[in-house]
């Protein structure tokens, strides 16, 4: 049997939304889909509850290893778990493959919170075997990513990557989360985004406060980004063992 084109199994898929289903089949189909979603968060809860102060490193799973971003990110988690830190990412290749990486050269904490996808993602060789989760479900992955990191590092990347960004941003600005330092790392790459963010957003339409603008910081060294990182929780007196 051929393999599918992508269009064609975009196309199965419009279709499967839109086709009639019984109240039995809704019902039957929801239900066992509620035990596996619980499920997901009660092994996330269990393994990533013994980590202990942590920061998300997120960016792209496309990263080649020779790309300076790659070797940024294994330097800043190095620097990391140095500090104290265990660290934490998406599990997969690229620049979470750096961070991971970066954690287990520094002999610290090395999660991986994977996600299931039928093309791209498996988990690196660098996560500490009892720090690995694959997820089916990409919003039961974030809310991993939220309640526990107390810091968060974004290296550029895609769709995803800015996903997890904007989660993060948008959690703190309504004061869902605490005001957990964000490091974005590489000026180059986010300065048009946040010039955007700037002139558009907050000037022209007055969506954002100027304040929120505070929520993050850019930097293009990894000691800038950890340095960052250190010097908020030293405001607080707090220490990676808190």
């Amino acid at each position: 049997m051929l393999n599918k084109s992508p269009m064609d199994e975009t196309t199965d898929l419009i279709k499967e939304a839109f086709e009639p289903k019984t109240w039995n089949e809704i019902h039957v189909t929801d239900s066992w889909r509620i035990f596996k979603i619980i499920s997901e968060f009660v092994e996330g809860f269990e393994k990533l509850s013994r980590i202990g102060p942590s920061v998300a490193i997120f960016g792209s799973a496309r990263t080649h290893f020779n790309n300076k971003y790659y070797k940024l990110a294994d330097e800043i988690a190095f620097q990391l778990v140095q500090k104290g830190y265990g660290v934490i990412t998406g599990g997969g290749p690229g620049i979470m493959e750096a961070a991971n990486k970066g954690a287990k050269r520094g002999n610290g904490k090395s999660a991986g919170i994977n996600i299931d996808l039928p093309f791209e993602q498996k988990p690196n060789p660098y996560i500490d075997r009892d720090k690995i989760i694959t997820f089916d479900y990409f919003f039961v992955r974030k809310v991993m990513f939220m309640k526990y990191a107390q810091g968060f590092i974004v290296l550029p990347g895609g769709f995803g990557t800015f996903d997890e960004l904007f989660e993060a941003i948008t959690l703190i600005q309504t004061k869902k989360i605490g005001r957990f330092p964000i490091v974005l790392v590489g000026e180059s790459y986010w300065s048009g985004l946040f010039e955007w963010v700037t002139d558009v957003m907050l000037k022209e339409e007055h969506n954002i406060a100027p304040d929120d603008l505070n929520l993050f910081r850019i930097v293009d060294t990894a000691e800038e980004a950890v340095s960052y990182i250190d010097q908020f929780y030293s405001r607080f007196l707090l220490s990676p063992n808190f």
